[in-house]
């Protein structure tokens, strides 16, 4: 089958929009090469590169702290998220029990309510329970999502049920059933709620900065705020740490965006 051509107008404005969403990451990356008066340079491309900023902010700060720190967060609350997120989506899309949508709704409403309006009654609870500056307090409200279960319940219920009557035939128990012929079929939406999960727990800054006031235990956008106010105009400084910060993010991405191109891809076949 013959493929069929992208307008050139497309290609354009495709070309365009890919140059603007790039552009701030090549300029943030040309500024930590810089260094002295090159950093007001409005040059793209340094005049002499350097990796002395880097150095500085590896040798002089807290960010390896601060880099562990985030990693740890965001990896604990992204596999706790896949996994219970994953688990209740199957129950309510494929289970029947008492108070189902009633159980849902209330799930669902709870998307309704801004985050900043939950900051006092997390606030109160790690209080109550000592968590104030530890780990913990950081990693509680991320270890579920709401969105999650709904994403899960969605794509679960794209699952033909004579698939699974017919592993409740082969003996599979409940949860075998959920494990090895349900998730195996929602791997893109696994991957997209992995992404958005690492995402929003490695860049989350409110939350982590009115719970935690220790810098060995502060996250990297805490960290990287407070490096800023004391870099002052070292904008090279600031730029090399917020480089580093978004190797990750990239990592992350490149692992997934195989199996979301491949959802997106299914989506579209269904009929």
């Amino acid at each position: 089958m013959e493929k069929k051509k992208i307008p050139i107008g497309s290609i354009i404005l495709l070309t365009i929009g890919g140059v603007m969403m790039v552009f701030p990451f090549l300029w943030m990356f040309s500024t930590s090469l810089k260094s002295g008066v090159d950093i007001y340079n409005i040059s793209l491309i340094p005049k002499k590169a350097t990796f002395d900023a880097y150095k500085y902010v590896l040798e002089n700060t807290k960010f390896l702290s601060w880099f562990k720190n985030s990693l740890l967060i965001a990896g604990i609350t992204t596999i706790s998220v896949l996994f219970f997120d994953t688990l209740v989506g199957y129950t309510f899309a494929k289970l029947e029990f008492k108070g189902k949508k009633f159980l849902f709704f209330l799930i669902l409403s709870t998307l309704m309510v801004p985050t900043e309006m939950l900051i006092i009654p997390w606030y109160m609870m790690v209080n109550k329970f000592n968590w104030i500056n530890t780990y913990w307090s950081l990693l509680f409200p991320g270890l579920t999502s709401a969105f999650g279960i709904f994403l899960m319940k969605q794509f679960f219920e794209g699952i033909p049920n004579d698939l699974l009557e017919a592993a409740r035939i082969d003996g599979l128990s409940e949860f075998g059933i959920f494990w090895r012929a349900a998730v195996p079929l929602v791997k893109p939406a696994i991957s997209a709620l992995a992404i958005f999960t690492f995402l929003g727990n490695w860049n989350a800054f409110l939350w982590p900065v009115i719970a935690v006031d220790s810098p060995e235990i502060y996250t990297l956008p805490v960290g990287l705020a407070l490096f800023s106010g004391e870099a002052y105009n070292q904008w090279n400084l600031v730029m090399a740490g917020a480089t580093i910060a978004t190797i990750p993010v990239l990592i992350v991405f490149f692992i997934f965006q195989k199996k979301i191109i491949e959802g997106i891809h299914l989506t579209g076949l269904k009929g």
